[in-house]
């Protein structure tokens, strides 16, 4: 059986604890760093604002490209990137409508 060890990983400036079998923390450490340099590339864009929607949005392409490289099918993949792009019009204008209401 594995040994489980427990892993610190910094992501957005933040500390996670995590457990990970001792084989595969590498590829955790990997992970979470290509989560962080994808948030923080996000955050840099300036349309999103705050940890958790960033998140979503980091998580949300992740999700599409991995079923892109799953199905291979051109057109659903084509399809998923307008959804995408959809959800973060709808996301920037609430965003724009929150920051209005705010000023009144």
């Amino acid at each position: 059986m594995a040994e489980i060890k427990p892993v610190t990983v910094h992501i957005m400036g933040n500390e996670y604890h995590v457990s990970s079998p001792d084989e595969q923390v590498s590829k955790l450490e990997d992970a979470a760093k290509d989560l962080d340099r994808r948030m923080r590339e996000i955050k840099a864009g300036g349309r999103i604002v705050g940890v958790e929607r960033i998140a979503v949005m980091a998580a949300l392409n992740m999700a599409y490209e991995l079923r892109e490289g799953e199905s291979g099918d051109f057109e659903s993949a084509k399809n998923v990137s307008k959804r995408i792009k959809k959800l973060q019009q709808d996301i920037d204008s609430v965003l724009a409508s929150d920051a209005q209401m705010e000023l009144t």
